[in-house]
């Protein structure tokens, strides 16, 4: 077997076996494979799509190309993962409502990626928190807290690493085959059991049809479960952001919320509910997703998930008081302007990508892979859609380095938002679900 001979059966539309699958996976993550044939194989794969049982080998192999995880704890071992979004910062509520609940979350999480923020980069704006830990103090810390969100290290799925490196400088990124295997091979090597995917759409995700949205959550789904993973999906609103924030200081303020102010009834709380209620029902701990849900909102509103949030943070190197001082904790922009609406009327839309990127520009994202990023910087207080506004108004507050900063934000900021003259619904929270 030879990489020219599996690329010539791609090529002329041919369906590869698991063994080639393998074969060929397993050269990516060796070397045997060179650049220029996995970028062949990753616009083969774009040109001739995938069956489901392709999609399953590539991503069982993609998975085995490296350290798979094994867990021994005294309950279920669960996971989440969302596919982007602004204001996105549901991974931080749920995994310590998770874990109060008595379940175990490893969750393998990113760093910001285009004009979405990442997990990772969010939690390391509390002070001394780090991210970057060995297995040994992983498994520590998942055991002691019920939940970790933690780098992958380079063992996980190298495969996978070789190849998305590939599909950036040949623009085959968009291929579904390739995001679903992606995804689900880092996930699964996590050795995660249940696993809920929250799948965004809008303008502030990377989906912005429901028709992109739908032929998504299907692969995952279909893929996840076809490799012995019972999973469910979601399909999430992301025509405005999760929480009236984007930036990373300012999403942990927002989450603060959500974990220690008793009742607290926000976007950020609901949807944690409804993924952590289908969550809990994949895992047996729930008969139904609306079940879990209230369960969910309860260890919200009583304080244990705010106890094990503070949990998860002393032991990354943050204060141990983090949960009842976060508002001092946290860093905080030296300038603040807000960004005035132009007219008087209705919130009708808003360019989600916009926010993103201007958040990117004010140094709270990357706009190359080593950039460093200030954890100040961002919005907060972003009006909803829907919402009644005069002119003047703030349709949101820059939070920047220096003046010009927040004037280029300022400016990037207003035209972003679409203010009318008629009432406008807010879209549903949750547009569909898929198992």
């Amino acid at each position: 077997m030879d990489a020219r001979a599996i690329l010539a059966k791609l090529r002329l539309g041919g369906r590869l076996s698991a063994v080639e699958i393998g074969w060929f996976v397993e050269g990516l993550a060796s070397g045997a494979v060179d650049d220029a044939q996995a970028g062949a194989f990753a616009m083969g794969v774009c040109r001739n799509p995938m069956t489901q049982d392709e999609r399953v080998a590539l991503t069982l192999a993609m998975r085995d190309s490296g350290e798979v995880m094994t867990w021994d704890l005294p309950g279920p071992v669960v996971d989440k993962h969302s596919t982007g979004g602004i204001g996105d910062c549901i991974s931080l509520t749920l995994g310590p409502a998770m874990a109060a609940l008595g379940a175990y979350i490893p969750m393998l999480s990113g760093r910001g990626l285009g004009h979405t923020g990442g997990t990772l980069d969010k939690l390391e704006s509390i002070p001394g928190v780090s991210t970057e830990v060995d297995a040994d103090s992983f498994r520590r810390i998942v055991r002691d807290a019920g939940c970790a969100l933690v780098a992958a290290s380079d063992r996980i799925a190298p495969a996978d690493r070789r190849l998305y490196a590939i599909r950036d400088i040949t623009s085959t990124v968009e291929s579904i085959d390739l995001i679903t295997a992606s995804i689900l091979s880092k996930k699964l090597a996590g050795g995660v059991d249940p696993l809920v995917l929250d799948v965004k759409v809008g303008s502030g995700a990377f989906m912005k049809t429901m028709q992109e949205a739908d032929a998504l959550a299907q692969s995952l789904v279909g893929t996840a479960n076809g490799a012995g993973n019972p999973t469910a999906a979601l399909i999430t609103d992301m025509s405005q952001p999760c929480v009236p924030s984007v930036g990373n200081a300012l999403e942990i303020m927002e989450v603060m919320v959500s974990l220690t102010e008793d009742g607290a009834d926000t976007i950020l709380s609901r949807l944690t509910a409804e993924l952590g209620g289908e969550l809990l029902r994949l895992a047996g701990m729930a008969e139904s997703r609306e079940q879990g849900a209230g369960q969910v909102m309860d260890v919200l509103a009583s304080g244990a998930a705010a106890e094990r949030f503070g949990r998860m943070v002393a032991a990354k190197g943050g204060p141990s008081d983090f949960v009842e001082r976060w508002r001092d904790r946290l860093p905080a922009a030296p300038v603040i302007r807000a960004v005035p609406a132009p007219r008087t009327g209705i919130v009708a839309a808003m360019d989600g990508y916009a926010l993103g990127m201007t958040v990117v520009r004010l140094g709270g994202g990357r706009a190359h892979a080593d950039a460093r990023i200030d954890p100040s910087v961002g919005l907060s207080d972003v009006v909803m859609l829907g919402d009644a506004v005069s002119e003047g108004d703030p349709l949101a507050v820059v939070h920047a380095k220096d003046e010009d900063a927040a004037e280029m934000a300022v400016a990037a900021l207003v035209p972003a938002f679409s203010v009318g003259e008629a009432a406008v619904t807010p879209p549903p929270l949750l547009h569909k679900a898929v198992a």
